[in-house]
């Protein structure tokens, strides 16, 4: 019985790609041309709605070093990428509709893919991936809710993520408030001058604008129809002490350089067990991400802040793939049921492509009962993996690719640039290796 992939998206071709080169027949169900999603409007496969860029290109950044990654292991959309790309600097972008039309031509031409142009609202038994990524229609979304229970979300409020490393550690200090249990944060405190420059270039800082398809969750004021995932320039507008009495009051911490309570607090909280990233509490935003830079660069501590992701607010169904899935994007209960793409919490056109590469890898597998395989987390791909799989998160956010995600190498180097180029040249050589034992 052939296995069946549901979505023709970047994540859904690659998933489907791979198990073809592994010589298993699929079954891709794709709703276009019948029905579009509102962000959707291109007939061809792996559609690329909001950018026809694929990010740089240069092996020391972590989008090259996945997609170099994805190169050795047989990434159909790298191919395609390679041939119809258009210049861009440093950074690998595409001519949208020769892009689409060749991963449509390659898919439809390969002999173990039969592709089905209709929409699919109930899971299907057998060997299924679910791969329609963070516009799922409403009926299959209503069914993965059903297997998913709490565990399915319909929005996307995250705050922005900088590296501990990157933090001024002079300036910034742990604690928790009124000294309960561990000193879980770290503290960024602020005297009054501090506060209200940052409040008021805050306000007005610049918002991203919203798509169509996001407004109806917005409410005419621009914020989350939800109280609890107000962005902070949101909240900030309300009134100028307004934070200080939120996710900034200084209440029950003490800044051990003076001795006294600050004026206000930002507070970043660990977002791995490494504690190499940090997210900055409360800072749900949707300013453009220029100005997240700008802005919360004037937070103390922070001015030097390296931004792994940048906070969004916007429409987005994703799963809480901690505590449903394995490393090999299946589900913990059954065994059969695969997802790819953004919908597992990998976030970003690469990283969704290469989540279904692994996806299509790990099903070949299972199906040719070999053992599963799991990617060094030295890889980007592995990180990925351990990262949408790791059960101890308590507050899933989706995560796009970046260097903080990886461990750290043995030796201190201090040029950023020659680490991240040792990072890669790492995780490439762990990589091969896997490769090998396939």
């Amino acid at each position: 019985m052939a296995v069946k992939v549901i979505g023709a998206g970047l994540a859904g071709c690659e998933a489907a790609w791979q198990l073809a080169q592994a010589g298993i027949d699929v079954e891709l169900y794709e709703m276009k041309p019948k029905k579009f999603t509102p962000a959707h409007k291109y007939k061809g496969f792996a559609e690329l709605v909001c950018s026809n860029s694929l990010k740089a290109d240069r092996i020391d950044s972590a989008a090259g070093m996945l997609k170099e990654e994805m190169r050795r292991l047989g990434s159909v959309t790298m191919e395609c990428a390679a041939e119809t790309k258009v210049s861009a600097g440093g950074a690998l972008a595409v001519d949208r509709e020769k892009f689409s039309d060749m991963v449509t031509a390659k898919i439809m031409e390969n002999p173990h893919i039969t592709v089905i142009e209709e929409e699919v609202t109930d899971i299907p038994d057998g060997d299924v991936i679910i791969a329609t990524g963070p516009l799922t229609s409403d009926g299959l979304a209503e069914s993965i809710g059903k297997i998913c229970g709490d565990y399915l979300y319909f929005h996307d409020a995250a705050a922005p993520i900088v590296t501990y490393e990157s933090l001024d550690k002079d300036k910034v200090f742990f604690a928790s408030r009124y000294g309960k249990g561990e000193a879980d944060y770290i503290n960024c405190p602020m005297n009054k001058e501090e506060y209200l420059r940052f409040y008021n270039e805050l306000i007005n800082a610049e918002s991203a604008p919203l798509h169509d398809f996001d407004k109806e969750h917005f409410s005419k004021d621009g914020f989350k129809v939800y109280e609890g995932c107000m962005p902070v320039e949101v909240l900030a507008k309300r009134g100028e002490d307004t934070m200080r009495f939120g996710p900034l009051k200084p209440v029950g911490l003490t800044d051990p350089r003076t001795g006294n309570r600050p004026y206000a607090i930002v507070q970043l909280r660990a977002e791995n067990a490494e504690g190499s990233l940090y997210n900055l509490v409360g800072f749900q935003t949707n300013l453009k991400f220029g100005e997240q830079k700008r802005v919360f660069s004037l937070i103390t501590g922070l001015e030097n802040a390296e931004f792994i992701r940048y906070g969004v607010m916007h429409r987005n169904t994703f799963i809480n793939s901690p505590k449903l899935l394995n490393p090999q994007f299946n589900m913990r209960d059954r065994e059969n049921l695969y997802f790819a793409g953004q919908m597992t919490g990998v976030e970003g056109y690469i990283e969704s492509a290469a989540s279904g590469i692994f996806v299509g890898l790990s099903m070949a597998r299972r199906l040719q009962g070999k053992p599963a395989v799991t990617l060094p987390d030295t890889t980007m791909l592995g990180a990925l993996s351990k990262y949408i799989s790791d059960s101890t998160v308590e507050k899933f956010q989706p995560m796009g690719c970046n260097m903080g995600i990886l461990p750290e190498l043995p030796e201190r180097i201090r040029d950023k640039k020659l680490k991240y180029k040792m990072i890669a040249e790492r995780g490439l050589a762990d990589l091969d290796k896997a490769i090998e034992e396939f």
